[in-house]
């Protein structure tokens, strides 16, 4: 090759790629067949699947994601002698947002197997396996994996090799690309769309967010009954042990410090002992939240003053007594363990909350940062008040402000709990907390922690002669407003600020609310000749009925007034479902990327031309079109930043106008 033309090659290389940028592939099948024996033989499926990503199982209910199935184009000389069957270790959770229970392989490898029975002489199978991948943002269109196989059969098959499963009707693939690309709204824009930038998604949970929780949590620990009283009298002895100053304040900082790496190691080793995934997977684990829901509830009780929940104290004893015979660091070290112990009841139920929380698969970095930064929330006061002595002059004395801390975590530990409870319930089926049901609970629970602030309400340990003070008041008005505010809920509202607590929008038994966006065309050619008719742009939806990140963005996204607005009045909004399983007329043959693929659903003619036209495959899939069918802004995938998603309205609106 000439080596003028190297840039051209190179250029065009690099133009390929970035094109397919947008594709994605985290799965890979292959198909192999085994002979089992003379009449007996199966199609086995193995799948390859990336990190982060898990294949649906067979057999899901319907209105679930898209499970793996078994299709057949054609079939002579052979029948299959069992429904399809998923081998290896399928995980089986309670999807919150399906409100069912679904079936996945996740970790490296997805098999699939179809059993067949050879009935004797020639035999043809070709067909297709159908499976769907999701992720925690993206979920891919259903994705077929074809195979074809023939040969000779050795023998006649025994009645006993034989299934009472009858074969599928078969149909026979067409030729030919008829009804594709009609029209030049099916051009490729792949080039143009790349021209405008991309829109990345925010990671869940950001390192900041957290630490910031972390320290949060550590904060509230901090003000309660097991924590406070010990501040003063720990930096008194170490400032008085020591005739030097400057040690008092060294030996001072050294026990913040092994607060900080008690709290940090009790993190990692948590999370290390159960896996840093296995964490992540607790939140929707119905034993474990029903498990955590009666330890809140039984905390709650503590913190209400019905009994006393302590540590054995020989444990507490034996540490204290081992720091007292022992010098230096150690000393000072096991002094900080003795305060992890005897605060561990104000304590235990926020770190066991925030272990939970901020666990994000497959790293141990989310837990570690959390406890980090819950211990030096609490570790600070510490370290503060030794290097600031006279500040312990003006530090507020423990009195009854601490036990209406106390009895606040416990309204809000019983808050938590039913948010745990009803992941079980939709597990398990029960039914007792419909979201109407958790609504009112929470309305009642907030309602009551804003008349307790107010001195209405009084409980075992409560001072009699306590005046409510500024900080106290302002309090009890955001608990009451915030109860008023989920009012509206009861009827059907979002509730944008409660939506990753209250159980999913669908098992509201009564909704009033009638401010959803709904599409005005579920064909793509349709809606945009209507578009150019009109005068209007065209917001394209790629969508998926098993698609939860896209009934997500429909909820907390497309209900905002803003975003409605825009998409009911300025736009034509065209929603195509990539798994609609709705048989085409006839079959159509495309030839994509050098290999022949045939599309025989509705979902399957959509899925692509989200491929072929805007180079990308995974849902949710947002982008805005003129009346030519090329791109008014980049592409928008699963983001629920609500002022995100307005400017990338309002940016293809003015693009449009101009």
């Amino acid at each position: 090759m000439n080596i003028k033309y190297l840039p051209i090659v190179l250029l065009s290389l690099a133009a390929t790629l970035m094109a397919r940028a947008q594709i994605q592939e985290p799965v890979k099948f292959k198909s192999e067949w085994k002979q089992l024996s003379d009449t007996v033989a199966e199609i086995v499926f193995t799948g390859t699947i990336a990190p982060g990503w898990h294949v649906y199982s067979t057999d899901l209910p319907e209105g679930g994601p898209v499970a793996a199935t078994f299709n057949l184009d054609r079939m002579e000389g052979a029948e299959l002698r069992r429904p399809l069957e998923a081998r290896g270790q399928v995980t089986e959770k309670m999807d919150p947002m399906f409100g069912m229970k679904v079936k996945y392989f996740e970790g490296n490898t997805a098999v699939f197997a179809q059993s067949i029975r050879l009935t004797g002489g020639t035999y043809t199978i070709e067909g297709y396996l159908q499976y769907g991948a999701c992720n925690d943002e993206n979920c891919l269109p259903p994705t077929n994996v074809e195979f074809a196989y023939s040969g000779t059969a050795a023998g006649q098959a025994s009645p006993a090799e034989s299934s009472a499963d009858p074969a599928p009707a078969v149909t026979t693939a067409v030729t030919g690309e008829t009804g594709l690309k009609a029209s030049a709204y099916w051009t490729p824009v792949t080039d143009e769309l790349r021209s405008y930038g991309e829109h990345n998604a925010p990671t869940s949970r950001a390192w900041w967010y957290i630490f910031l929780a972390g320290f949060a949590g550590g904060l509230v620990a901090l003000f309660t009954p097991c924590v406070w009283p010990i501040i003063p009298m720990t930096v008194s002895f170490f400032l008085k042990r020591s005739k030097d100053r400057r040690r008092g304040i060294r030996d001072a900082c050294t026990y913040g410090a092994s607060i900080v790496v008690i709290y940090l190691v009790l993190g990692l080793a948590i999370t290390a002992a159960f896996g840093a995934s296995a964490l992540n997977d607790l939140s929707t684990n119905s034993v474990f939240n029903l498990f955590f829901c009666l330890l809140l509830v039984v905390f709650a009780a503590s913190f209400f003053g019905a009994f006393e929940l302590t540590l054995p104290a020989r444990w507490s004893n034996a540490v204290d007594s081992k720091a007292e015979q022992t010098t230096g660091l150690l000393s000072i070290f096991l002094m900080a363990f003795t305060l992890s112990l005897v605060s561990f009841s104000c304590t235990g139920p926020i770190i066991g909350f925030l272990l939970v929380e901020v666990s994000t698969a497959d790293s141990l970095v989310g837990p570690a940062l959390g406890m980090f930064g819950f211990a030096l929330a609490l570790a600070l006061p510490f370290t503060l008040f030794a290097l600031f002595p006279s500040w312990l002059k003006s530090m507020p004395r423990s009195g009854g402000w601490m036990n209406v801390v106390k009895v606040t975590l416990g309204f809000l530990e019983l808050a938590f709990a039913l948010k745990f409870l009803s992941v079980a319930d939709l597990a398990y089926g029960w039914r007792l907390l419909d979201r109407e049901t958790f609504l009112a609970l929470w309305i009642v629970l907030f309602g009551l922690l804003g008349l307790y602030l107010l001195g209405k309400i009084k409980f075992p340990h409560d001072d009699d002669h306590t005046h409510v003070g500024v900080p106290r008041f302002f309090l009890a008005l955001a608990s009451l407003s915030f109860a008023v505010y989920m009012l509206p809920g009861l009827w059907g509202a979002p509730l944008k600020a409660v939506s990753a607590f209250a159980p999913p929008l669908q098992t509201q038994d009564f909704n009033l609310y009638n401010n959803e966006v709904h599409a005005q065309f579920y064909d793509y050619d349709a809606g945009m000749s209507y578009a150019r008719q009109q005068g209007k742009p065209v917001m394209v939806d790629f969508t998926g009925y098993g698609c939860v990140n896209c009934r997500k963005m429909e909820l907390a996204v497309w209900t905002a007034p803003k975003v409605s607005q825009l998409l009911n009045e300025d736009y034509v909004l065209i929603t195509l479902y990539v798994d609609d399983k709705t048989r085409l007329p006839e079959p159509i043959r495309i030839t994509e990327n050098g290999t022949t693929r045939t599309l025989r659903t509705v979902g399957d003619k959509w899925s692509y031309l989200q491929r072929s036209k805007f180079g990308a495959n995974a849902q949710p899939f947002y982008v805005l079109l003129d009346n030519d069918g090329k791109p008014l802004n980049h592409s928008y995938s699963y983001d629920e930043d609500v002022d995100k998603y307005v400017e990338f309205l309002e940016t293809g609106l003015k693009n449009y106008k101009k």
